[in-house]
């Protein structure tokens, strides 16, 4: 899923969406999509990292910098694993942030009556990114989700996904993104070919 200004929700876990933050790392230049405060703001609403409505007047450069450092962490760590090779120095680094627990989340009645989630206090910069680092090791230590990470065919896409579709046949981490300029480039070579 791609939103406003270019964040993207298309990994299917809260750690590869962090680590989606960042588009075109194999064709020239990456494109960073975390790049101010406000854009990390979005993402951790979007992400649902945070409960909706969630003040964020905290986030600010330096929590910009730490979710910039545990996204390339994870990265490293998440292609590592993909690709079956072993990133224990990066993965002691991810274990030592899935230690800090977790913002505490409560029940809260809307308006209207209904139960919504809501943080118990303010935002911590530290449970956030041990909440991201969590979800990480939860997914690289359970054989099936492991099972269903895939690297996106784009020519220029790293992003890793969760393949959850039938038949585990999906082959873009976003068909409306990188499988569009899959199709796009296919027409182009077809047309070419039959001037």
């Amino acid at each position: 899923m791609l939103v406003e200004g270019g964040l993207r929700f298309d990994g299917g876990r809260l750690c590869l969406d962090l680590v989606g933050t960042v588009g075109g790392r194999l064709g020239g230049e990456p494109v960073e999509r975390l790049d101010s405060p406000e854009r990390l703001r979005d993402w951790l609403l979007g992400s649902g990292a945070v409960p909706p409505g969630t003040p964020l007047a905290a986030v600010d450069a330096t929590w910009l910098a730490r979710f910039r450092a545990v996204r390339d962490l994870l990265h490293r760590v998440v292609h590592a694993e993909v690709d079956g090779r072993a990133a224990d120095p990066d993965l002691e680094r991810v274990n030592a942030l899935a230690v800090t627990a977790p913002p505490a989340l409560k029940a809260d009645r809307g308006a209207d009556g209904t139960l919504l989630r809501s943080l118990a206090g303010a935002p911590d910069c530290g449970a956030l990114l041990g909440q991201v680092a969590r979800d990480a090791v939860e997914l690289l230590t359970d054989p099936a989700a492991r099972g269903q990470l895939r690297r996106c065919e784009g020519e220029t896409c790293s992003l890793v996904y969760l393949d959850t579709s039938r038949g585990r046949r999906r082959r873009w981490c976003s068909s409306e993104v990188c499988g569009n300029r899959e199709r796009v480039a296919r027409h182009r070579r077809r047309t070419v070919g039959t001037r």
